[in-house]
């Protein structure tokens, strides 16, 4: 449990007994389930990493809504957006092993956060990852409901793959840059679980693989 969790659930717990004591269990019970619906928005199960040093992993739970090629500051990358739902778990997690090398918070809109528009328009926190696997830009994208995106970490700071690194409140989107040589292990559709779904495995680690180490 992710400790904002209880900062809105134990509230309510605390609504419900009072109903509870004052005979009112038709009120008691829909604050009750209110409270079970926001401690289990808040969960933040262990999850297995890969080990493979070429694995980048989600960052988010969710369905992944869309993969494309674009450029990011006249940089080509491979976009993968995931959509999260209010009944997914909504603590966001490091793709790569690597050293945050950007952090930037762009105010915006609150657009659904499914859509396309989304990924340019709404309200995100950018952090950049650069390891092994190359340079992995990730986006904490705030929705129609989530209007607070949380960010645990800061420059320079050097996270192990799979670690966590905060969370988006209440439904979101979380869209993930790669390098345009990764070769992609999902497509649009598929489900994915933050820090155990490879989304991708890096260009560069299979090229050695196939060719062996330059020398």
């Amino acid at each position: 449990m992710v400790r904002e969790g209880y900062w809105y659930g134990l509230p309510l717990l605390l609504i419900a007994s009072g109903l509870y004591g004052l005979h009112l269990p038709g009120a008691a019970s829909f604050f009750l389930l209110l409270a079970l619906f926001v401690l289990n928005f808040f969960r933040d199960p262990d999850r297995p990493i890969p080990q493979d040093p070429s694995a980048i992993v989600s960052p988010a739970d969710g369905r992944v809504v869309q993969v494309v090629d674009e450029q990011i500051d006249g940089r080509p990358v491979r976009r993968v957006s995931i959509f999260m739902s209010p009944l997914d778990v909504h603590v966001n997690r490091a793709p790569i092993a690597g050293t945050i090398t950007q952090v930037s918070y762009r105010r915006g809109s609150f657009r659904l956060a499914s859509s396309e528009a989304a990924s340019l328009e709404n309200e995100q926190n950018v952090f950049t990852l650069e390891g092994e696997p190359g340079v992995v830009v990730v986006k904490q994208i705030a929705g129609v409901l989530a209007r607070r995106i949380v960010f645990w970490k800061r420059p320079g700071d050097v996270l192990a793959r799979g670690e966590r690194v905060g969370l988006i409140k209440f439904g979101s989107r979380v869209d993930v840059a790669l390098e345009p040589d990764v070769h992609l292990c999902v497509k649009t559709g598929d489900r994915v679980r933050a820090g155990s779904s490879i989304l991708a495995t890096s260009g560069r680690r299979s090229q050695t693989a196939r060719h062996g180490p330059d020398r």
